[in-house]
């Protein structure tokens, strides 16, 4: 089976957030079922300083200018990069500019993204060929199926919805100059209140919609989860056309036992090394290390979806009634006012909190190692990565019962990994915490639901499974479907 996966990043060439780790590695794990799984990217100056040898498939002049589509491989990636610098040749993030204000062309740039990555799977590599299954990642390249239903293409489609509050919502979107058909510009299309919604389209045209775990699959079909696309949802979830597969971890790069980038490796049967991570990164930010107390990490972007409201003012409310019980590090980078507001923090407690803003790679696996929980009180949460990277080193997270964090975190009779609460208040938040902090003080309960956390089987190969049989339910309906018409 032939699959190209289409997004704007992928991880580890270019990395905003999880959307990233899930194209770095289903890719990988379908390749070892036997796939043929490939993926297309824009070509980003990020990409240019780690890409050092690629092919010429094509040249073309295209509605956003000229364009040449490369072949590379990288790290047993398999890549197609769209190589135009006027678009992609931009410094930082892939989306918005140092000001976080949105790329006036991002129309231009993720449309001849969706329109390379259809051309690729209908046969635009006369090598490869035809491709079986375009799969195509969250707004940018949600226009992907639209390409292929105006052009008429046999190729199946499937739209995985990493976030839906991401829209990819343009005014004024002329149809016809991005080689659209502007009949598609209707409710029956990609018209989203006289605007072009790129995600809209992905839902509407595509074979198959997924979304990454079970729980968001039902929540986004629903007001207000749904973001304005819920009544497009229920109609696919009624047509059997709306599935959520949990996302999983790349255990080769997650991995307590093999992580290169921590102090030292450590096992569930032995946790006397989780210590010397601990207290390394203590020092490393110059937290109190005399005293015994439990460390509570966030790694998250700051913003109202994340709950780092929600955890700034806990935080303060404690320092105001007397101080932690706990020690806090954070990184993240995000909303100016939650970044000054942790600094503040830090600056108030520094022997108790301390924070990074930014982000760095080998800090977040540092972190996740050192931790007692994790934290991520998100309003609303497709997914989830960080509960999983969380439960994989005994970092027992601490989580809002939303979307994936429903499916994976468990606190009461059925089981226990970690802690859980329901209402996105900060005075649930903090229940939860001190249920955390009891907890801990009882070393040998604690340690038991950590080694019981790292033995749980979250690798990407029960995901990449579970994509396959999806993939291969199309065969049988294609071939229901020839059958009843001859």
């Amino acid at each position: 089976m032939k699959i190209l996966h289409a997004a704007s990043e992928c991880f580890p060439l270019i990395k905003t957030g999880g959307l990233a780790d899930v194209v770095g590695a289903l890719p990988l794990y379908q390749q070892n079922l036997g796939c043929d799984a490939r993926v297309i990217l824009p070509f980003y100056s990020a990409l240019r300083e780690k890409i050092s040898e690629t092919h010429a498939i094509f040249r073309t002049d295209s509605f956003a200018g000229d364009v040449t589509l490369r072949y590379a491989e990288y790290q047993g990636l398999k890549l197609y990069l769209i190589d135009a610098p006027h678009l992609y040749d931009r410094d930082g993030n892939p989306y918005y500019d140092c000001y976080y204000r949105d790329y006036s062309d991002n129309c231009n740039r993720f449309a001849l993204l969706s329109w390379a990555a259809a051309a690729i799977a209908d046969g635009a590599d006369q090598l490869w060929g035809k491709a079986d299954i375009l799969h195509a990642h969250d707004w940018q390249t949600g226009l992907a199926a639209a390409y292929l239903r105006h052009w008429g293409s046999s190729v199946q489609s499937v739209f995985t919805i990493h976030n839906i509050a991401y829209q990819g919502v343009f005014i004024g979107c002329d149809l016809a100059r991005i080689w659209l058909d502007p009949m598609m510009f209707q409710m029956e299309g990609l018209e989203f209140y006289g605007n072009v919604s790129f995600l809209k389209a992905g839902i509407f045209y595509s074979d198959q919609v997924s979304t990454v775990s079970q729980t968001y699959a039902s929540e986004i079909t629903r007001y207000p989860a749904g973001n304005g696309m819920e009544g497009l949802l229920a109609a696919r979830k009624r047509e059997k056309r709306l599935t959520g597969i949990l996302n999983g971890i790349d255990t080769d790069i997650w991995n307590p036992a093999t992580d290169e980038l921590i102090p030292k490796n450590f096992t569930a049967k032995k946790l006397a090394n989780k210590k010397i991570c601990k207290n390394t990164l203590r020092r490393n930010f110059g937290l109190n290390t005399r005293r015994r107390l439990p460390l509570l990490v966030m790694i998250s972007r700051l913003a109202e979806q994340k709950g780092a409201d929600l955890l700034a003012r806990n935080l303060e409310n404690r320092l105001d009634a007397g101080g932690l019980n706990f020690q806090f590090v954070i990184l993240g980078s995000g909303e100016k006012y939650l970044e000054d507001w942790f600094n503040y923090l830090a600056w108030r407690d520094p022997k108790n909190i301390a924070s990074y803003i930014g982000y760095n790679e080998k800090l977040s696996h540092e972190m996740v190692a050192a931790a007692d929980a994790i934290v991520i009180p998100s309003r609303f949460e497709p997914c989830g990565l960080t509960q999983l990277y969380g439960l994989a080193y005994g970092a027992l997270p601490i989580v809002r019962r939303t979307g994936g964090l429903a499916d994976t975190v468990f606190e009461g009779v059925d089981g226990e990994n970690g802690f859980v609460f329901n209402y996105e208040y900060e005075h649930d938040l903090g229940l939860a915490i001190d249920r955390f902090v009891a907890t801990w003080k009882n070393q040998k309960q604690f340690e038991a639901m950590q080694t019981a956390a790292m033995q749980e089987e979250h690798s990407w190969e029960k995901a990449a499974n579970n994509y396959l049989e999806m993939y291969l339910s199309f065969d049988i309906k294609s071939a229901k479907k020839e059958g009843e018409e001859l």
